[in-house]
């Protein structure tokens, strides 16, 4: 017996998915942007270490 199935949602799913994982890129770059430059001298640290310690080259 053969069975196919088609999913009429796989391009709605498809742009779910890349519209996520583009919130998900921006709210991170937007964090690290926002903690990167605060003026708070020891949230500054804490993040430059954080990159330090992860292998991201920050200068």
């Amino acid at each position: 017996m053969l069975v196919e199935t088609h999913s009429r949602h796989a391009p709605r799913l498809a742009t779910t998915r890349l519209i996520s994982a583009l919130s998900a890129i921006a709210l991170g770059f937007a964090l690290l942007l926002a903690v990167g430059f605060a003026p708070v001298a020891e949230v500054h640290n804490a993040t430059h270490d954080t990159r330090h310690a992860t292998g991201f080259p920050c200068h």
